[in-house]
């Protein structure tokens, strides 16, 4: 061998042993002359086990399943198969072929690259896409069990059943009476029941009976004639009343509208008719009657502030609007629904921390629905990073009712003695450890003092931990 076919031999030697990919060589018969050495790792042969072996022997074995050699052969071309070797691996294997003079092939030259790796991802990800089509799934169920219709968030069960009774009664144009705490959202069922019913393209005409004073009632409502007393328009005025013909007429804090007034409010109901102050022609109204309170209209008519026979007119369907400490799984879903809204009005990008959403489920909301909202508005301008976080939220929100009554008993000590003193920081300390700790002896752990410390301490001070507790 000369010197040139020597280096020759050194290099093709170094490229086969070297390469990362798999190389395998045959002549023109399919009969292997050199092999990588990680043939092993990938066909699960070594290189003596493959050299001066026939291709043909070599698939009948599965040791190439297919064989990309036998390809090449056959069709007298560059190939590209898929093999499944006895390893489990996945492999892409080319072959290509090298001719003589005479167009003959005298040599096969087969590069196989292990594609398990990816064909592993490959599989992960569409593992991961039918999670993710799984989760959709799952995300829009929970939609449409929580789903927000016009603009009314149906998560709980009181407030579906609210929902459901509202389409039910819009069919038809009996009077409702929405009851309930001040900021619930009573003017809002208010709206979605008229959009609901046959008026919805009508007027809707809400009065706040609480906002107009007792000697401008009369006018407002009924409306006035020309010139009928002294400071009335020369044009006259159409009261409210006639204002909701054909729509809804909506009276909020109908338990504020003045005695005097209720006799004639009643008589409209009746008669379906309007007389306008220094009028003396009745005008025909056809009206929706929907209205709401936050006080006890039963107890206003045993006190005589508010006429029965009015009641009765008024509260022929009956709805009462739980407050919202008492359906907190909507919470969360009208923070994130207020969060968005003030996010698109002030153009900001702010996010609920888990956190934060936490403290607000565990709030009891005094001022209900349209507390949550002005204080979602207040969190979304004020906040200085995009995430909201709890110290963000007002001191009242911050603490819960625990934390409150701690603070309470610290206000509570002033004028104490020392032993009483220390008996309230007792049962402080203790309420916390019953809060926090699973077991009497976390609780010891965390109070620095013996487990059966403990148990006599919560037995004198009668405070109850839960069962497992005592564990």
């Amino acid at each position: 061998m000369d010197m040139q076919s020597e280096i020759l031999e050194l290099e093709l030697d170094a490229i086969v042993k070297k390469s990362k990919d798999n190389i395998v060589i045959t002549d023109g018969n399919g009969v292997v002359l050199r092999a990588s050495p990680n043939n092993y790792a990938i066909y699960g042969s070594s290189t003596d086990d493959l050299i001066g072996k026939s291709v043909y022997q070599l698939e009948e074995d599965h040791i190439f399943s297919p064989s990309v050699t036998i390809k090449v052969l056959n069709e007298r071309k560059e190939v590209r198969v898929m093999q499944n070797t006895k390893t489990g691996r996945s492999v892409m294997a080319i072959g290509l072929p090298i001719f003589d003079r005479s167009n003959e092939i005298i040599r096969v030259i087969s590069f196989s690259h292990d594609l398990t790796e990816i064909e592993q991802l490959k599989e992960k990800f569409k593992q991961l896409q039918k999670k993710i089509e799984r989760y959709e799934t799952e995300i829009q169920e929970l939609r449409d069990n929580e789903q927000i219709e016009g603009n009314t968030i149906l998560k709980s069960k009181a407030i579906q059943q609210i929902w459901q009774l509202i389409k039910r009664v819009a069919k038809t144009d009996a009077s409702v009476v929405f009851l309930g705490e001040s900021g619930v959202g009573k003017t809002h069922f208010a709206r979605a029941l008229h959009q609901a019913s046959e008026r919805a393209n009508e007027a809707f005409i809400d009065v706040n009976c609480s906002a107009i004073p007792e000697s401008l009632f009369e006018s407002e409502m009924f409306g006035y004639e020309p010139g009928s007393f002294t400071g009335a328009s020369k044009k006259g005025k159409t009261g409210l009343i006639e204002l909701a013909d054909q729509g809804t007429l909506f009276l909020d804090e109908i338990g504020e509208i003045p005695l005097s007034m209720q006799s004639k409010l009643l008589k409209v109901i009746q008669d379906k008719e309007v007389i306008l102050i220094g009028g003396v022609r009745p005008k025909k109204v056809d009206f929706r009657l929907i209205t709401s309170t936050n006080q006890n209209l039963s107890e206003m008519i045993k006190h005589g502030s508010f006429r029965q026979d009015l009641f009765y007119r008024l509260s022929v369907i009956s709805i009462t609007i739980p407050p919202l400490r008492e359906r907190k799984e909507d919470i969360a879903m009208l923070a994130y629904y207020y969060l968005q809204k003030f996010n698109e009005k002030y153009r900001m990008r702010k996010s609920l921390h888990p956190a934060t959403i936490d403290k607000l489920i565990h709030y009891h909301w005094p001022g209900n629905v349209r507390e949550l909202q002005n204080m979602m508005e207040r969190l979304v301008i004020t906040s200085e990073t995009n995430i909201i976080h709890p110290d963000n939220l007002p001191s009242d929100i911050q603490m819960d009712r625990t934390q409150k009554t701690d603070s309470l008993l610290l206000k509570n000590m002033k004028g104490k003695t020392l032993r009483e003193a220390m008996e309230e920081v007792e049962i402080l300390w203790l309420r916390r450890a019953v809060k926090q700790c699973k077991t009497t002896y976390e609780m010891a752990e965390f109070l620095g003092i013996s487990q059966s410390n403990v148990v006599r301490k919560l037995k004198k001070y009668r405070i109850k931990a839960k069962p497992y507790q005592h564990l």
